[in-house]
């Protein structure tokens, strides 16, 4: 789902809420999650999943054109885990970790 597609579903779904102001409402949402990111600290939203940031360290990698070995420096990456009810609601109701 794009962006513009989860607008306009809030927009559907709460006719009283102008199209403007549902945008408004996302952005702020996602500006606060990539936030809190940035600030290294986790999101958690119940039910759906927690978001935190992960730190990748220093590799060798390779360039897929050539061949050679390129040094690939230490980053930090978002990382996304669904939560429980998440992920019973995609796997007809029963969490595959609970197995």
């Amino acid at each position: 789902m794009l962006r513009s597609e989860l607008i306009l579903r809030l927009s559907e779904e709460r006719p009283e809420i102008r199209p403007r102001e549902v945008e408004r409402i996302v952005d702020v949402i996602l500006d606060e999650i990539a936030a809190a990111l940035e600030a290294g600290d986790r999101v958690e939203l119940r039910g759906f999943g927690a978001f935190s940031v992960r730190q990748r360290e220093a590799r060798t990698g390779r360039n897929p054109r050539t061949g050679e070995s390129v040094p690939v420096e230490q980053k930090f990456v978002p990382f996304f885990k669904a939560g429980k009810e998440l992920r019973a609601r995609l796997n007809n109701g029963e969490d595959p970790e609970d197995r």
